[in-house]
C-alpha cells in the first residue's frame, strides 16, 4: 500500500472501484433514487396531469442521464481522491436533490399547471427552471469555498442533520409504522445488518435481504403487485424547442424567479455541506468541482426533459460506514438509467412497497447524525441541536399545510387558509405557534446553519464571527432569502430587527468588557462530568 501522505500530488495508488462492500451500499443508495423517482413520476402523473409519454418519455430518462453524468465525475474525483489520500475512499453518493425535488414540483410546476390547467406548459416551465437552476447552482461554486472555510462545520452539518432527522429519519419511519408487517422485517434486517453490523446468512447485503423479505411479504399480504404496464423504450433524447419555451415563459414571469433563486441557493449550500460530512468522515474533496458538477447534471437532465436538480446526497457516513468504494455510485448509475429507459420504474414501483424500502432511508439518518456527533467537538453539539431546529418548524409548516388540503379534499367547507388571522390566533391559543414556525421554515437550511455557526463561535469566544454570521441572518432576512415566503426589497420587518439587535450585542458588548469577554463564567447546573469518569478528567 502506497505511504503517500495527505495532500501528496503522487497517483502510484491503486485504487479499486469496487469492493464486495459495494453490494450493500448499492441497495442503500439504489433504493434512495428510486424512492425519489417513483414519488416524482407519481406526482407528475396523479396531481398534474401529465401524460406518461411525457412522464416515462421525457423526464425519467432525462433524470437517468443527468445521474450518469454526475456518477462519473464522482467516480474520477474518488479515485483522485484516492491516490492523493494513499488509500481507499468512499465516493459521494448522488442523485437527484430531495427537498428541491418539491419546491420545484409545488413551487414552479404545480402553479404552471394550476394556472393553465396544461400539464406541457408546466413540465416546459419546469426544465426551464431547471436548467436555469443549473447556473444558479453551478455559480456556487465562486463563494462555495469561501462559506466552507468561515462557517463552523457545526452549523453545515447540524442543518444537514435537521433535514435528516425529519425528513429522511421520521417520515420513513412513519411509513414503517403504517405497514408494520412489512416495515418491521425490512426494519430488523437493517437494524442488525447495517446498524449493529452483524452478519446475514450467506453474507447477503442487508439493504438486499430487507428489500426482497419485504417486497415477498407484501406480495403474500396483497400490499404489492406485478404488473407489466408502463413496460417500453424511452430513449433520452434532448429537448432544445421546449427547454427554450420554458426559459421565455420564465422570462415572461419573472415571479417564478422567486422561488427558483432561493432554492438554488440552498442547493449549492447543501452540496457544501455534504462535502464537509464527507470531509468529517475522513473523505476529501473539492467543493468548487462539486458544486460545478451538481449545476451542470442539473441544466444536462433539463436538457434532456428532467426539471430536477441533482446534488450530491445526503449519507455519506452511512456509506463509507459500510466500507463502500465507488462501486456503489456506478451500480446505480448503471441500473437507474436502464429501469428508466425500458420502463421499469413503473414495474419497480407496483413491486415494491414503501414500507419495505423506507428503512434504508432511516439508516442513513441515523449514520449522519451519529458521524456528525463523533466529528464535532462535544461542546458544539449545542450548536448541532440548535441548527436542527428549523427543519422541526418546517415539517410542522408542511404538514400543517397538508392537514388543511385534506380537509378540502374531503369535503369541508369554508375553511380559512394557513396564515388567515382568525385562524392563526386559534392555533396560538391552542399552543401550536404558526407564525414562529412559518418565519424559521422559510429557508430552514440557510437558518440551521446561520443559527449553528452562530453558536459554535459563540462557544468558542469568536464574538466577531458570531457577529458577523448573525449580520447576515439580519441582510438575508431583510430581502426574503430567509424568514419570507419571497424575495422582495430590503425591510427590518420580521426577524431582521432582531438579528441586528443580537449583532449589535455579539459585537459590542465583547469590547465593553475587553479580555473580560473571553473569561468562562460559573458551570450551569447539568456541566458536570460523566458518571464514568473523575472530575479530574
Amino acid at each position: 500500500m502506497s505511504t503517500n501522505p495527505p495532500g501528496s500530488s503522487s497517483y502510484s495508488y491503486s485504487y479499486k472501484l469496487f469492493h464486495k462492500s459495494d453490494y450493500s451500499a448499492f441497495w442503500a443508495l439504489f433504493t434512495d433514487n428510486l424512492i425519489n423517482l417513483l414519488v416524482l413520476s407519481g406526482i407528475c402523473r396523479f396531481v398534474f396531469g401529465m401524460p406518461d409519454e411525457i412522464v416515462f418519455g421525457r423526464i425519467l430518462p432525462g433524470a437517468a442521464v443527468a445521474i450518469v453524468f454526475g456518477i462519473a465525475v464522482y467516480t474520477l474525483l474518488a479515485r483522485r481522491a484516492a491516490a492523493r489520500a494513499g488509500r481507499d475512499v468512499t465516493a459521494l453518493p448522488y442523485g437527484i436533490s430531495t427537498p428541491v425535488m418539491f419546491v420545484y414540483l409545488f413551487g414552479v410546476i404545480g402553479p404552471i399547471y394550476w394556472a393553465t390547467q396544461d400539464p406541457l406548459l408546466a413540465w416546459q416551465v419546469g426544465i426551464g427552471a431547471g436548467f436555469i437552476g443549473g447556473i444558479v447552482a453551478a455559480l456556487g461554486a465562486v463563494v462555495g469555498p469561501m462559506l466552507k472555510a468561515v462557517t463552523p462545520r457545526a452549523g453545515m452539518l447540524g442543518t444537514l442533520c435537521g433535514i435528516a432527522l425529519v425528513y429522511i429519519g421520521a417520515v420513513p419511519l412513519a411509513e414503517v409504522f403504517e405497514k408494520p408487517l412489512v416495515g418491521f422485517a425490512s426494519l430488523a434486517i437493517i437494524l442488525w445488518g447495517l446498524v449493529g453490523r452483524f452478519r446475514l446468512p450467506f453474507d447477503v447485503p442487508a439493504g438486499l435481504a430487507a428489500l426482497v423479505v419485504g417486497v415477498v411479504i407484501a406480495l403474500v399480504l396483497g400490499e404489492s403487485s406485478i404488473s407489466v404496464d408502463g413496460l417500453g423504450f424511452y430513449p433520452p433524447v434532448p429537448w432544445f424547442g421546449d427547454l427554450v419555451a420554458g426559459v421565455q415563459h420564465l422570462w415572461a414571469n419573472p415571479e417564478l424567479f422567486l422561488v427558483l433563486i432561493p432554492v438554488q441557493i440552498y442547493n449549492f449550500i447543501e452540496t457544501m455541506n455534504n462535502v464537509e460530512s464527507a470531509e468529517a468522515a475522513g473523505d476529501h474533496y473539492p467543493v468548487a468541482v462539486c458544486q460545478v458538477t451538481d449545476g451542470a447534471g442539473t441544466m444536462i437532465g433539463a436538457l434532456f426533459g428532467s426539471p430536477f436538480p441533482t446534488t450530491a446526497y445526503i449519507g455519506h457516513p452511512a456509506y463509507k460506514r459500510m466500507g463502500a468504494h465507488a462501486g456503489y455510485v456506478v451500480g446505480v448509475g448503471v441500473v437507474i438509467p436502464l429501469a428508466a429507459i425500458f420502463g421499469l420504474l413503473a414495474f419497480l414501483g407496483d413491486l415494491m412497497p414503501v414500507a419495505a424500502a423506507a428503512p434504508v432511508l432511516v439508516f442513513v439518518a441515523l449514520s449522519l447524525i451519529a458521524n456528525t456527533a463523533a466529528s464535532v467537538r462535544p461542546a458544539h453539539m449545542a450548536a448541532v441541536g440548535f441548527a436542527m431546529l428549523p427543519h422541526v418548524s418546517d415539517f410542522l409548516i408542511t404538514k400543517w399545510g397538508s392537514l388543511m388540503g385534506a380537509l378540502g379534499a374531503s369535503g369541508v367547507e369554508g375553511l380559512p387558509q394557513l396564515g388567515d388571522p382568525a385562524l392563526t390566533a386559534a392555533l396560538l391559543q391552542q399552543g401550536a405557534h404558526y407564525t414562529g414556525h412559518l418565519a424559521l421554515s422559510q429557508g430552514a437550511i440557510l437558518t440551521g446553519l446561520i443559527w449553528g455557526a452562530i453558536v459554535a463561535s459563540l462557544i468558542d469566544g469568536n464574538f466577531k464571527v458570531a457577529g458577523g454570521f448573525t449580520l447576515a441572518g439580519a441582510v438575508m432576512s431583510s430581502v426574503g432569502i430567509i424568514h419570507g415566503a419571497a424575495l422582495h426589497w430590503p425591510s427590518l420587518a420580521g426577524p431582521t430587527g432582531g438579528y441586528l439587535v443580537a449583532a449589535a450585542f455579539f459585537l459590542i458588548y465583547p469590547l465593553i468588557l475587553g479580555d473580560k469577554a473571553t473569561e468562562a463564567g460559573d458551570p450551569v447546573v447539568d456541566d458536570v462530568a460523566p458518571a464514568s469518569r473523575t472530575p479530574a478528567e
